[in-house]
């Protein structure tokens, strides 16, 4: 779980920091175009060109280090995702047994959130990745969430917060045997 846990939050640290370079690049650009150009003598065109050519170098000033920052963050991100795709299982789909056995589990009814942190409760129709498949969830019965089509497309491949995969354990614990594993969301090793 803690992995998981790392993995969400060092994603959403880099979609806020990518958020608040954007940002700072936007509040840049806009102080350099209003800030007021020195003065330039001489006959019309040169004049507009002048001051033109001083905006310009202004822009570009004040832009060039939250460019610099947005590069390295991309960079981040494409390794982030470079990683992803060497994790994916060679197996996307679950075997029959293992979409029975999770079915069963969950009582043919979906398993995952349908607000305030209670269990949707319609009838399962999907066997779903809890942890996606596309960001390297293994395709195993650890990983295996029975979900009804609307909670399916909901989710999408978004990764699950810490405090959902403690809330789905939580659930399990209402539903499942004492002795059966309560515990949700598994990541191929990387290979």
């Amino acid at each position: 779980m803690q992995e998981l846990g790392r993995i969400y939050w060092t994603r959403q640290g880099l979609r806020l920091a990518y958020s608040a370079v954007l940002i700072w690049l936007a509040v840049s650009v806009m102080t350099a175009l209003t800030a007021k150009a020195a003065p330039v003598s001489g006959a019309g065109s040169s004049v507009a060109a002048g001051v033109l050519r001083g905006m310009f170098d202004r822009v570009v000033s004040a832009a060039a280090l939250p460019l610099v920052v947005v590069v390295v963050l991309g960079i981040a991100a494409a390794v982030v995702s470079r990683r992803d795709m060497r994790r994916r299982d060679p197996v996307r789909r679950f075997t029959r047994q293992q979409r029975r056995e999770g079915m069963a589990r969950a009582n043919g009814l979906c398993e995952l959130e349908a607000g305030f942190g209670r269990r949707c409760g319609r009838p399962a129709e999907h066997g779903d990745h809890f942890y996606p498949w596309s960001k390297g969830g293994s395709t195993s019965l650890q990983n295996f969430v029975a979900a009804c089509a609307r909670c399916n497309r909901a989710k999408r491949a978004n990764i699950p917060s810490p405090g959902q995969q403690r809330r789905m354990e939580r659930r399990r614990r209402e539903y499942l045997p004492p002795s059966s594993s309560i515990s949700v969301g598994e990541r191929r090793p990387l290979s």
